[in-house]
């Protein structure tokens, strides 16, 4: 593809493969990392949008959850099966299966909705974050060092990330807390359809989850043997947004136990609406001393 945010796009845009029995069965491409396996995001979006091509007419996806089964490679197309669980009066469920040669690496189950009235509150935004425009990016951060990972991450994701207060590419600066925040967004203008924008979204909020845990142990992304890999993944979307805007990620972690490490994120609109929120478990494992 001539560029991140088109392969990201025609990455989401699945063969409809037709359906067996009481599946519907489609299939997509697995886009190019440098360390030869399938960012975990984009397994869950493409999971999300296969749902969602058989969910009803009106009803959008309120809530997901997902287990990471095996590590996807890169070199090998993805096989999606959506089994219609149950569609009632208001919510529709649905369990997307994700393989590649013919073995799971992922499940998960996600539910529809019909837009409906109630009550209605949220958490508000944190304040005191700088904008978006005052931070450095990652391909000013990382643009000068010549490593394949370095370069990838610097100019060749679909998304553009700035950290608060720093990021933990190469290093971590600052204080050992669990928490941070970050200001991402497409790298280019999507298509007006939020079910795109939902799963869009789903990508996005694999990246950065289970840095907290690894800022409040002063470990960075660079640390010779550290592994790291989602676990399970789960997410509730509150509010539609764009994903093509600005949006503030703010993450903390609770708790890191076990070579498992658990961290929590919300995501807001530039305005402080509440767009979606986050829970994911994770393998953390450093090398011995």
């Amino acid at each position: 593809m001539s560029d991140p945010l088109s392969g990201f796009l025609a990455a989401l845009d699945l063969t409809d493969t037709g359906a067996r029995t009481s599946e519907d069965i489609f299939t997509g491409p697995s886009l190019w990392q440098p360390h030869g396996r399938v960012f975990g995001g984009q397994v869950l979006a493409q999971s999300l949008v296969a749902a969602q091509r058989t969910s009803p007419d009106g009803r959008v996806v309120h809530s997901m959850h997902a287990y990471f089964l095996r590590p996807g490679q890169v070199d090998l197309p993805i096989t999606f099966s959506v089994d219609r669980i149950h569609d009632g009066r208001s919510f529709s469920t649905r369990r997307t299966q994700a393989y590649q040669d013919g073995l799971p690496i992922l499940s998960m189950i996600a539910s529809f909705q019909d837009e409906d009235e109630g009550l209605e509150h949220q958490v508000d935004m944190p304040v005191g974050i700088p904008d978006p425009e005052s931070l450095p990016s990652a391909a000013e951060h990382l643009g000068e060092i010549d490593h394949a990972v370095a370069r990838f991450w610097a100019t060749e994701r679909p998304f553009d990330m700035r950290h608060v207060p720093s990021p933990v590419y190469l290093s971590v600066e600052g204080d050992r807390v669990a928490h941070q925040a970050v200001w991402l967004k497409a790298v280019g203008a999507l298509p007006d359809d939020d079910n795109l924008h939902r799963a869009a979204l789903a990508y996005a909020s694999d990246y950065s989850i289970l840095e907290p845990i690894l800022r409040r142990h002063g470990i960075a992304w660079a640390m010779p043997g550290l592994k790291a890999a989602s676990l399970d993944h789960a997410m509730w979307w509150h509010r539609p947004g764009r994903v093509d805007e600005w949006l503030l990620y703010v993450q903390e972690s609770p708790n890191a136990i076990g070579g498992r490490g658990l961290s929590l994120g919300r995501i807001y609109r530039r305005d402080g609406v509440l767009l979606a929120s986050v829970a994911q478990e994770g393998m953390v494992r450093v090398p011995s001393t």
